[in-house]
């Protein structure tokens, strides 16, 4: 596997590589050709304005004489200038370096008339009287500027504006190639691995360049799922084989209780039998919900619910046997409004009970607990709050962050066995819901759900 992965990042390095290779190349290529056009177009000149300095040589006594001006434009860039006469002849020069002839011939003429005289780099313009020859130092034709003449310099624009846009095309071209290659290759991975943190089966196709990848992720996949339905199918075969002689002790332990022929001792002795046979009933009931609900394996029997009144349903069963220190009472954020949920009553009627319960077995002096309902825009929210012991803010993070923890209470003394918390989660997502723990003030355990009154999913926050 990692062959393939190496193999896979050698391939788009290498093709990063070429890419850049490319580019470069085309980039040489539209240079070329610029400087093509540019020979073709004489915007190779420099931006002497040869056209003013032209109009500044008159003839003065049958003369030819350059003005201060010209003179001061000539010298200010460092060149040489001459007019040849039809013949060929220089019949005006200034500066002109000593080995240059002073007669050419028409084929000479044509020779340097675009491009160089020996070494130096020429510009010309066409006088009535003859042929203006600006020279310039040899080799530095490039540290002039393009003439300012509009037949020059919209050929530039045009060429560096093409060569631009055609920069951005390519590189958006090449980017959006490259990174779709990779996404193509990496998206099946990508959703396979969250389809298995999902506890899902999934399949790839063992095939392409990452085919090793795929394969691997795929038997990895049967064996989580395969491990997983192990540990269900172990959990409800062992609740089957203990539920039927579970029965028969807690049945005998009832007799024996009941029993007033038998002495005291004994009678205690079943009473102690019998609840911890009913705590057993109690875990492998959770046990066998828990793991329905972890595999989607608990069929919902949705229907509509009036929340206000599936909250007064599990306060009643409390209140019936509540101990004198505990007071439960239900408050209604929307006074008036019918909250309708579609839900799996019974679940949701264990989500408040188990909450409920959370309160009473870790505030055994006793507390005021408190159920919210009430209804914003399309979710139906519930708040059950206590004013007992709290929660430190280390558990209260781990509780948010949906780390498992086995009570809201680092030490307690009861023998719960730490479910009901999972089971309320489990349930809180099985309905598309959110949950949220926090403090209350001054003290006290505050725990919010959210569930949506639409059956539109709420965003999932472990």
């Amino acid at each position: 596997m990692m062959n393939t992965v190496e193999r896979f990042f050698r391939r788009y390095i290498f093709s990063t590589i070429g890419i850049i290779a490319l580019f470069f190349a085309v980039n040489l290529l539209l240079v070329g050709m610029f400087f093509i056009i540019a020979y073709l177009n004489g915007v190779a000149d420099s931006n002497f304005p040869i056209e003013d300095f032209s109009n500044h040589i008159i003839v003065e006594d049958g003369k030819l004489t350059a003005d201060t001006q010209a003179l001061d434009i000539l010298h200010h860039a460092d060149a040489w200038a001459m007019i040849l006469n039809d013949d060929g002849t220089v019949i005006w020069e200034d500066g002109l370096p000593e080995k240059l002839p002073r007669e050419y011939t028409a084929t000479d003429i044509a020779m340097f008339s675009r491009w160089y005289l020996d070494d130096y780099p020429v510009n010309i313009w066409k006088r009535p009287d003859g042929l203006l020859v600006i020279g310039f130092i040899p080799g530095s034709i490039f540290n002039h500027y393009i003439s300012t003449n509009t037949a020059y310099i919209w050929p530039l624009c045009i060429g560096i504006g093409v060569a631009f846009i055609i920069n951005i095309l390519l590189m958006v071209y090449l980017f959006v190639r490259n990174a779709h290659r990779v996404e193509k290759s990496m998206e099946p991975i990508l959703n396979g691995i969250q389809t298995l943190s999902q506890g899902k089966a999934f399949h790839l196709e063992e095939k392409g360049e990452l085919a090793e990848i795929n394969a691997g992720l795929n038997r990895a996949g049967e064996y989580l799922i395969k491990k997983d339905n192990t540990r269900a199918e172990w959990i409800r075969g062992i609740s089957h084989d203990v539920r039927t002689p579970l029965s028969i002790i807690f049945g005998y332990a009832c007799e024996i209780e009941d029993n007033s022929d038998l002495p005291l001792s004994t009678r205690k002795q079943a009473t102690a039998i019998r609840q911890k046979s009913e705590k057993l009933r109690t875990l492998i009931a959770d046990l066998n919900l828990t793991t329905k609900l972890e595999y989607s394996m608990y069929p919902l029997k949705k229907k509509t619910i009036n929340a206000v009144e599936l909250a007064r349903q599990v306060a009643s069963e409390f209140l019936n046997e509540l101990p004198e220190q505990y007071e439960i009472e239900i408050a209604e954020d929307s006074p008036g409004k019918l909250i309708l949920l579609n839900g799996d009553n019974s679940l949701l009627y264990r989500m408040l009970s188990n909450l409920i319960g959370n309160s009473m077995v870790h505030n055994p002096n006793g507390c005021k607990i408190t159920i919210c309902v009430g209804l914003n825009v399309d979710t139906c929210l519930f708040d059950i709050r206590d004013t007992g012991c709290g929660i430190d803010d280390t558990r209260l993070t781990m509780l948010n962050n949906g780390t498992p923890i086995s009570s809201t209470q680092e030490e307690s003394n009861s023998t719960d066995h730490g479910l009901g918390l999972k089971i309320v989660r489990q349930i809180v997502k099985a309905h598309g819901g959110k949950i949220y723990f926090s403090s209350t003030v001054p003290h006290g355990l505050s725990v919010k759900i959210e569930l949506p009154v639409n059956g539109k999913m709420l965003e999932w926050y472990k």
